[in-house]
């Protein structure tokens, strides 16, 4: 067995709830009056002194003022559901649910009602706090579960997004000011010892292969995670402001933007959603210096036009996750912007929602040395490259292999499915990530693909995410992404691109013709560029957008069922 070691020194392990270690043991590290969120539309402002106040007056008013107003009671240990999308209530939210022994549970703001229904039962949630405009679909989600309107109500706390500015459009419903500001908790739950290895906090993983599964993460997961972070996170300065974009209900966002953050005393500028024009306008007026992001929110960058319109001069790190960056669109990022007098570090980092989520991260002073490489381990970590892990066989140095994880950042588990752990966790502790790793000579690490996307190709491995990357070098291309097509008479899949075409949301629309012509061209164009066995043989397609998860994930079954409504002859298309 071949187990790679963190370049770092190990730290003790706290073992206590994460409120404790952020918003006590490590509180006074930075000024009470300074800034810890900023909400990017009002201008609206909590300091760090503000901001653990209303926590503790959230998690009083969450554990009594709510069964005072006719909620249903809530104890230590209950699950609540978060259903909301960004705003400046959001931290407050979480955080005072930790300060009052409460385990969250992060709805995606997209689901449907049945989406919701699933987690709502799979969790056990008791209340749900809902974004107004989200209202109705809760309302239906309970609907389907068999509640009338009262008690649907019992179970419902409207979380507005500036607590002191109620919706008047959700009638007679408990809000979140109507239990802020009633009473204050002396002191916030404890979890001391191995209580601190108690699920703290539920997310659900995508669901891409089958039903969300919540993924229970721990106290000292997140105590650990916060200080293995830090150990490789570029020096903070006094200027530093951080623009929190991602959604706050993916582990990234809930974790890399509101606890480390905080950590860290660097302010949170708080936007609901990514809108390249908006965030530009964003990071101009508060001056963000840090911007974590996915690839996609970078491949904008990187194409569109509003960088011009918005001084991007104040930013000095650029941080991808949740999907691999190629090298191609880093390179084409840093040229775009060194043209528009910005120079930022350019870095990424690797994880998943089952290790808190980072396990690497590209130190800042080697990121464009290593352009393309996720980084290296972080503290405290270990990691294996497994090319057989029934018989436990290890890749060769500098070979690719699927990168197994061990260490106090690693889930407890999967809630309610001890067969899905058991098939991602060995009884030792690895956690298999489904992801193929190559590893350099210095400890620097590049995520190839994931296990179950690779394309075969008559005994040959077909990487999408590489192909994915050349395609991106393309001038009139905007977004792409590969798949595999089955063919039954080569009894192989062949790999097929969708593409979006730079144009397809402009007036210069391309005709069918067009469109056929422009396909059969990128398959030349990457035939020039790779191996015969990666060649395009399934065929391209050009269509409007690629289908993505929140996190930047390429949603690569919704294309193969795309595959199969088109009636694709993959037969003929291999000809083309």
């Amino acid at each position: 067995m071949k187990i790679y070691t963190s370049h770092h020194p190990p730290f003790p392990i706290q073992e206590e709830s994460i409120f404790t270690f952020l918003c006590q043991r490590h509180f006074d590290k930075h000024p009470r009056d300074k800034t810890a969120y900023i909400d990017a539309v009002s201008g609206k402002r909590i300091s760090r002194g503000q901001f653990r106040d209303l926590c503790m007056e959230l998690g009083w008013g969450l554990r009594s003022e709510f069964h005072n107003q006719g909620g249903i009671p809530l104890n230590r240990g209950d699950t609540v559901m978060i259903f909301s999308s960004n705003s400046l209530s959001w931290p407050i939210i979480m955080f005072s649910c930790f300060a009052a022994g409460l385990k969250p549970t992060l709805a995606n703001s997209a689901y449907t009602p049945r989406e919701v229904e699933h987690q709502w039962n799979d969790s056990t949630a008791k209340v749900v706090l809902v974004h107004p405009n989200l209202l109705s679909v809760a309302l239906e989600m309970f609907k389907g579960l068999g509640f009338n309107e009262s008690e649907a109500k019992r179970r419902i706390i409207i979380a507005d997004p500036d607590w002191s500015l109620p919706d008047t459009t959700t009638g007679d419903y408990v809000h979140l000011g109507d239990i802020i500001g009633k009473g204050k908790l002396q002191e916030e739950e404890k979890f001391v010892g191995n209580q601190s290895y108690e699920t703290t906090v539920l997310c659900y993983s995508s669901g891409t292969t089958g039903k969300p599964k919540g993924v229970e993460t721990t106290h000292c997961n997140l105590t650990s995670q916060i200080q293995m972070i830090d150990a490789s996170f570029l020096p903070i300065i006094p200027q530093d402001c951080i623009l929190g974009v991602l959604p706050f209900y993916h582990v990234y966002g809930a974790i890399n933007l509101l606890m480390y953050p905080f950590f860290a005393g660097i302010p949170v500028c708080i936007q609901v959603k990514w809108d390249v024009n908006e965030s530009c306008k964003v990071i101009q007026k508060y001056c963000i210096t840090i911007l974590l992001g996915v690839p996609p929110i970078f491949l904008n960058l990187a194409k569109s036009d509003a960088t011009e319109k918005y001084s991007m001069k104040s930013l000095r790190l650029l941080s991808s996750g949740a999907a691999p960056l190629g090298r191609p669109l880093m390179e084409g990022l840093r040229s775009r912007l060194a043209k528009l007098g910005s120079n930022p570090w350019i870095s990424q980092g690797y994880g998943s929602t089952e290790t808190s989520p980072a396990s690497h991260i590209m130190n800042y002073e080697d990121c464009f040395r290593k352009f393309g490489s996720v980084g290296r381990l972080l503290p405290n970590l270990e990691a294996r490259l497994v090319v057989d892990g029934e018989n436990s066989i290890d890749a060769d140095d500098g070979k690719p292999g699927e990168l197994w994880i061990r260490g106090p950042s690693v889930m407890k588990g999967y809630l309610n499915n001890p067969t899905a752990t058991k098939n991602t966790v060995t009884p030792d502790g690895w956690y298999k990530t489904g992801d193929v790793a190559i590893r350099d000579e210095e400890g620097y690490y590049y995520i190839v693909d994931r296990v179950k996307e690779l394309i075969k190709y008559k005994g040959f491995q077909v990487p999408p995410a590489e192909l994915e990357s050349i395609l991106l070098q393309h001038p009139d291309i905007a977004d792409c992404a590969v798949v595999g097509i089955y063919s039954e008479k080569q009894a192989t899949e062949l790999p097929r691109a969708y593409i979006v075409h730079k144009n397809t949301n402009t007036q210069g629309l391309l005709s069918p013709l067009d469109t056929r012509e422009f396909a059969k061209s990128i398959q030349k164009w990457v035939q020039s560029r790779v191996a015969r066995h990666k060649y395009l043989r399934g065929g391209v397609s050009v269509i409007d957008t690629i289908p993505k998860s929140a996190a930047g994930k390429i949603l690569r079954r919704e294309l193969r069922e795309l595959a199969k409504k088109e009636a694709l002859d993959a037969d003929v298309l291999a000809r083309l």
